[in-house]
């Protein structure tokens, strides 16, 4: 078991995305089998790059006002949303507001790819 607060892992620069930083919270080092959990934080003004990936993202926004922006256009996102992002869809999340736009990312272990998870 393991019990902290998000603080106390030190938030690392996404390498190449100004304005963004990670802190990977829960992951295999934890004896986390399946599921990494991340933190993130996006200065206003930045975003995460648009992008899409094989794993899917479940998302849930801790601070700040934000957007997600996919394919089918922008989804204001504020305190308190949740977002489903299925694998392979292009997104990007968007700081909107004046303050850090925080939010709690947890996504499958790369590792995993092409193995269903029931």
């Amino acid at each position: 078991m393991k019990v902290q607060h998000f603080t106390e892992v030190p938030a690392e620069k996404v390498e190449g995305v100004p304005g963004v930083t990670i802190r990977l919270v829960i992951g295999e080092r934890d004896g986390a089998p399946h599921f990494a959990m991340r933190v993130f934080d996006v200065e206003p003004g930045h975003a995460t790059p648009l992008h899409p990936h094989w794993n899917e993202h479940e998302v849930f926004v801790l601070s700040g006002q934000g957007a997600l922006r996919s394919e089918s256009g922008e989804t204001a996102l504020e305190i308190g949303s949740v977002v489903f992002v299925p694998g392979d869809e292009v997104h990007q999340f968007i700081n909107k507001g004046k303050d850090v736009f925080r939010f709690i990312c947890v996504i499958p272990h790369d590792r995993l790819k092409g193995i269903e998870l029931k």
